[in-house]
């Protein structure tokens, strides 16, 4: 009986195996005909053998489930083929890989497109997500796409799936730094990249290039913590934005950018003291930055601290000439004072000798103020800064200037 009992057991395999064998041979014929409905039937009902199956079988089943399911089930599919990777490089045998890899490729370029797609002609950011995800996992060695399923969710207002993808990136220590490799084209004059060092150092040596230097981006370590930071205070959590920058900080303490985006969360949380500080302490660290010193005077203006704010903006115009910006806001910071003076002229209407000393007080800021105001207007003209100087203009009673002036104003309101 036991011998019996051997030779039924030896028999049921063999049908178990002879089965298999028949159902893969129907799959690829199914496949053959492109009827993906008839070969996803088949390996779906050889997927509980899977474990058992018989190892000489075991390869075409991964590559033709990876097939049958293809674009309809991009996931399934690229599962099948990265298991058939794996089965033959552990037994040795690689029969098959070499024909699944291009196809596993043009899977990850077609999901890559449809997130493309979404991203940019639908901007439906929550599929452009997903997909840029899924791209993600299907090539886990292009970490830019997890980077771009962060934004497609943040874009999307999808927070809890893009916290969960920016932590991934932390995890797996992205930083977005990227090297250009330029050279100029001699036929066109026009610098190009070439793309990698060896492309570019074959066009040199072939003479259709020169000058070949090399472009390395900033890293995205720093957006992607303040991003981080920036999901927390949309999802109402203030302390655990606070927290996640300040921690990242303790690490890089001079790290200008983790410093500005710190700082920026201070804006945010409409809390101007501690972003002055900062401000302050992002000076020591880059005494030439002419942006910081721009900050502190918007900091200080807003306090009504009007001599410190004009100081910050002079010298923020002393680190770049032609600041508009700064110069604009310096005459702004310069006229707030006129607001006090409006009031005590009309407190000495009757007052005929007092009035006129504050009226004189009053033209002397304006011609304090009007310089910077011209200088704004010829780097960056606009309507705003045309009306103030034109105002002034008629204040001071500078009638070639103003007359001269008028209709340009007029032409910029379309009358």
């Amino acid at each position: 009986m036991k011998k019996q009992i051997i030779a039924l057991s030896l028999g049921l395999m063999t049908i178990g195996a002879f089965a298999q064998k028949n159902e893969l041979k129907a799959a690829e014929k199914a496949l053959k005909k492109s009827d993906f409905k008839t070969a996803k039937e088949i390996v779906l009902s050889l997927e509980g053998t899977e474990a058992s199956m018989d190892a000489k079988y075991k390869a075409k089943y991964y590559y033709l489930k990876g097939q049958a399911f293809g674009k309809s089930n991009v996931k399934k599919a690229a599962e099948a083929y990265n298991q058939l990777f794996d089965y033959e490089k552990e037994t040795g045998k690689q029969k098959y890989t070499k024909q699944a890899q291009p196809k596993l490729n043009d899977l990850i370029q077609f999901v890559s497109t449809k997130a493309v797609k979404f991203y940019n002609e639908d901007k439906d950011f929550k599929n452009a997500a997903k997909n840029f995800y899924l791209t993600y996992k299907l090539s886990p060695a292009d970490t830019s796409f997890l980077y771009n399923a962060a934004i497609s969710a943040s874009l999307a207002k999808e927070y809890d799936a893009a916290l969960g993808y920016y932590k991934e990136l932390q995890e797996v220590g992205y930083t977005g730094i990227t090297t250009q490799y330029l050279a100029t084209n001699k036929a066109t004059s026009e610098v190009e990249n070439l793309g990698s060092k060896a492309n570019r150092d074959a066009m040199i040596k072939f003479g259709k290039y020169s000058n070949p230097t090399d472009k390395t981006s900033e890293s995205k370590r720093g957006e992607i913590i303040k991003n981080i930071s920036y999901i927390y205070i949309n999802q109402g959590k203030t302390d655990e934005a606070i927290v996640a920058i300040k921690e990242a900080r303790k690490s890089n303490p001079k790290d200008l950018d983790l410093l500005l985006n710190e700082a920026q969360l201070y804006i945010k949380l409409e809390q101007m003291d501690k972003f002055g500080a900062l401000m302050q302490e992002a000076i020591e660290l880059d005494p030439t930055n002419p942006t910081l010193f721009f900050n502190l005077g918007v900091v200080n203006a807003n306090e009504k601290h009007t001599e410190e704010a004009i100081g910050y903006y002079k010298k923020a115009i002393e680190l770049k000439p032609d600041y508009a910006d700064a110069y604009m806001n310096l005459a702004v910071a310069i006229l707030s004072g006129e607001q006090e003076i409006v009031a005590e002229m009309n407190k000495n209407l009757s007052n005929i000798k007092k009035y006129d000393e504050l009226e004189l007080k009053q033209k002397a800021l304006f011609r304090r103020a009007l310089p910077y105001l011209e200088k704004a207007d010829e780097l960056n003209r606009s309507e705003e800064t045309v009306r103030s100087i034109l105002n002034i203009y008629d204040i001071l009673r500078m009638n070639d200037k103003a007359d001269a002036l008028r209709p340009i104003y007029k032409k910029m309101r379309g009358q």
